[in-house]
């Protein structure tokens, strides 16, 4: 229910209501199925996921990776990595879901998929309401045929290269894990879901051993104080770059005759005055993602070069706080 306080803003400032208003339409659609293509209608048998991969972000760098062609699009069913794994594993995919694994290294796995999307355990941007505004059928974990949260599997170490309020869990540990479960298992589908090129861009302050600079760690803030696209957008590219040397790695090293390398939504960089991807948010460059296909052999070249046993378990707030979720 609109309040009458919501009125008033909206009368005072119109374009943030129409905003409201359509992102509210926007979760709703995604919540009961309306919007966008759902990935289990389409014939793969791995799915990458790039968080925020841009359709033309792929496109931009598809000459450096023998893998990447042109490749297709689709319309993404969730504007945020909340909406898309919320509409994505519904209960009425169940029969699907119960022989496919999903190897995550986003947090809202673990709120959506082990805390049924409780509102009394609520975490990220999104309105406190947020699930109140769709008509939700969540799947649990003990619907798949298998769910690992990654990001709980990185070590002290690694924190301290960067610090987790300042990046996030390497794509080495997904492309680990996907390896090992890949020889390990016989799922009809895998679904493996990297943070990068998600913000902050830590890629370029890894390789040189920095602290991040204000356009890497706060990238739409420095946008929105006037700040340089073509500088933002390269870190952003060159972080792309960083998870698509893990995927090459990937698919020399897992047997899969049908690869789709996509993206559970895209980014914006301050095109018609919206920047990164807000909930709800209808905006083509947040919707619309890659959907390029490819093949994967495994050449037994590459070892999987951690256990998951051998990690301490993160916490689920850590890991959306270092995606910039929380304050």
């Amino acid at each position: 229910m609109v309040s009458w306080r919501q009125i008033g803003t909206g009368l005072r400032k119109p374009r943030r209501a129409m905003q409201y208003v359509t992102r509210r339409a926007g979760i709703q659609a995604s919540s009961r199925g309306y919007l966008g293509t759902h990935v289990l209608t389409r014939e793969w048998d791995v799915l990458v996921l790039l968080d925020t991969c841009r359709v033309d972000a792929l496109r931009a760098v598809a000459d450096e990776y023998s893998f990447l062609g042109d490749g297709d699009r689709i319309c993404s069913v969730g504007a945020s990595s909340a909406e898309w794994i919320g509409a994505t594993f519904d209960r009425e995919w169940a029969d699907e879901l119960r022989n496919t694994a999903y190897l995550a290294c986003n947090g809202y796995a673990d709120f959506i998929l082990e805390a049924g999307g409780s509102p009394e355990q609520f975490i990220g941007p999104a309105p406190p309401d947020y699930f109140q505004q769709g008509n939700w059928n969540f799947a649990r974990a003990s619907d798949l045929g298998r769910l690992e949260h990654i990001w709980q599997y990185e070590r002290e170490e690694e924190e301290s290269r960067l610090g987790h309020d300042e990046g996030h869990t390497p794509p080495r540990y997904v492309t680990d894990r996907t390896i090992a479960v890949g020889r390990e298992s016989d799922f009809d589908r895998l679904i493996v879901h990297y943070s990068q090129p998600h913000s902050p861009y830590v890629s370029n302050a890894l390789e040189e051993e920095r602290e991040l600079h204000e356009y890497e760690r706060t990238p739409f803030e420095y946008l929105e104080s006037g700040g340089e696209r073509k500088r933002v957008l390269k870190a952003y590219l060159d972080d792309l770059r960083y998870v698509l040397d893990d995927v090459e790695i990937l698919l020399s090293n897992i047997d899969a005759e049908d690869v789709v390398i996509s993206a559970d939504h895209g980014e914006a960089f301050g095109e018609h005055g919206v920047y990164g991807h807000p909930i709800g948010s209808l905006h083509p460059a947040i919707r619309y993602v890659p959907w390029t296909k490819t093949t994967g052999t495994d050449s037994g070249t590459y070892t999987p070069q951690f256990e998951p046993t051998e990690a301490a378990e993160r916490d689920v707030d850590e890991t959306l706080r270092a995606l910039g979720y929380r304050e």
